[in-house]
């Protein structure tokens, strides 16, 4: 490549093309070129069909709990949908680390407090994913997204997760981090993980 430039250089430089037309044309290709469709270098992307929670908040789930157009397992079902159609096909983004496999029987039983009791507060019923390093005593792991910490399986609940639970939250799984959640160096690479999905 440096030859061919070299080459190109002196061939200019000796008079063959005027300086001047050879710079226009050169910057008149790179505008053509720029203004080209660009050719992707990897395959599409495959379509997302919308989804129907989209936009929606918390105090919109509330309400439609309330009126009988969702129920805490009926939105929990909704979002494990989601994961897969997103995180496991279609783009396998890999956001999910892990999903909670008694989310379900967890909605299940807020829905039937609801029904008995009424609702603990705004957060009741409602699927939330955490963070891979934040402590659940459950059946789920906390490895920071490491492979070091694979099979860790804590005793209690952070406080976090303790709180959440206590409000009715429904813990629907743990999201992928960069690995050890940047806390490795000060000079941390963001979007690196050592465990995916």
């Amino acid at each position: 490549m440096e030859a061919s430039l070299s080459k190109m250089e002196n061939f200019v430089s000796a008079g063959s093309v005027p300086r001047r037309r050879f710079l226009q044309s050169a910057m008149l290709g790179g505008v053509g070129a720029a203004m080209l469709p660009a050719v992707p270098s990897t395959p599409a992307t495959p379509e997302v069909a919308r989804f129907e929670l989209d936009e929606l908040t918390i105090a919109d789930f509330q309400a439609g709990i309330a009126s009988g157009k969702f129920t805490c397992r009926s939105l929990t079902e909704k979002y494990r949908q989601r994961i897969e159609e997103i995180d496991r096909r279609g783009p396998a983004v890999n956001s999910v680390i892990e999903l909670n496999p008694d989310a379900l029987a967890i909605a299940d039983g807020l829905d039937k407090e609801r029904k008995a009791k009424g609702p603990r507060g705004p957060l009741h019923g409602i699927p939330m994913l955490i963070k891979d390093n934040i402590d659940t005593a459950d059946r789920m792991q906390t490895t920071a997204g490491s492979l070091a910490l694979l099979g860790s399986r804590p005793v209690r609940d952070s406080f976090v997760a303790q709180r959440l639970r206590e409000a009715g939250a429904v813990i629907l799984g743990k999201t992928n981090l960069s690995e050890w959640a940047n806390i490795r160096s000060s000079h941390s690479v963001s979007g690196w993980s050592g465990r995916a999905g």
